[in-house]
């Protein structure tokens, strides 16, 4: 039987899809095999010392031993065996983590071989793999202009690759970036308090009254994730940039330095306001770049981070 035109076509269709779908399942599994590693073997003692379980719950009681606490003491028990014995306790480990991830037009740039979105979603898996290996459940905003995708919090090793999956090859209908709605849907669909890990360029308006509230409500840390090409201009003659998400173009010369040093000015004035922001709201806050190792900065940001709650 002949094939028309049509069937070829299919068939080519069918044959790019199942090559597609392999590079993406290829890709998922490099992810996941790179920073399950990480959190075997470097991270996940940093993210247990970090984020406390809600409470303690009751498991038994023991004998008293020189040392105890009197308080723990179950009067009850103690009364009816002849002998003092102590309540033990332990920690409700089980958090509600977060991540509201930035897929705006914007976290495709990168200057080196990976661009704003893949360190993203590299760092969020890294997250999502410490939080399941605490026996945390983990849910996923995306965002832009509007909120794309929610996926409520679960657990378990397939529901962390699918919000991997999500953050890398997701295709948003927006180009922009707004935090703040983004901020306003969590406060609205996340009622109990959580880890909330948000990452974004936040290359955007101002959502400082969305944080405000956010800080308040949930566990809140703000992973600021740029590229060096973002703060600094190379030398390099007349160019034309491009605005990822409006499509404005802007012609400028690199050569000129006075040209350089007001773009770096531009740049530094509006991170020195974000991190203002932050502080204003007591937001933890790191900042991360494309093409450097991430790891040595988040550990330096955990530690950190428990030093100072260990003191309150």
């Amino acid at each position: 039987m002949q094939q028309g035109p049509s069937t070829s076509l299919r068939f080519a269709r069918d044959d790019e899809q199942a090559e597609r779908t392999a590079e993406i399942l290829k890709k998922i599994r490099t992810l996941e095999i790179k920073t399950r590693g990480l959190v075997e073997t470097a991270f996940a003692g940093d993210y247990h010392s970090v984020f406390k379980g809600r409470g303690m719950n009751f498991e038994d009681v023991r004998e008293y031993q020189p040392g105890d606490e009197i308080r723990a003491i179950d009067w009850n028990v103690t009364a009816r065996m002849g002998n003092a014995f102590v309540k033990k306790f332990t920690e409700e480990r089980e958090l509600t983590v977060m991540l509201v991830v930035d897929v705006s037009a914007s976290g495709n740039f990168g200057s080196t071989t990976q661009s704003k979105r893949e360190l993203a979603a590299e760092v969020a898996c890294l997250l999502a793999f410490s939080a399941i290996r605490n026996n945390d459940k983990v849910g996923l905003v995306l965002f832009t202009d509007r909120v794309e995708l929610f996926i409520p919090p679960k657990k378990g090793r397939s529901h962390t690759l699918r919000l991997i999956r999500e953050i890398l090859f997701f295709k948003p209908q927006g180009r922009g970036t707004e935090p703040a709605l983004a901020l306003d849907y969590l406060n609205n669909i996340v009622t109990r308090r959580a880890v909330v890990f948000f990452i974004s360029d936040f290359q955007a308006p101002d959502f400082s009254q969305a944080l405000a509230v956010s800080g308040r409500r949930h566990d809140f840390m703000a992973i600021h994730i740029h590229d060096e090409r973002e703060r600094s201009l190379p030398n390099v003659g007349l160019i034309t940039l491009e605005d990822a998400e409006s499509g404005d173009q802007i012609e400028i010369n690199t050569a000129d330095r006075t040209t350089r040093a007001r773009l770096t000015d531009l740049i530094e004035a509006r991170n020195s306001e974000l991190s203002r922001v932050f502080r204003r709201n007591h937001i933890d806050a790191i900042a991360l770049q494309t093409g450097k190792d991430y790891l040595p900065p988040l550990r330096a940001f955990f530690k950190q981070r428990e030093r100072r709650l260990a003191t309150r």
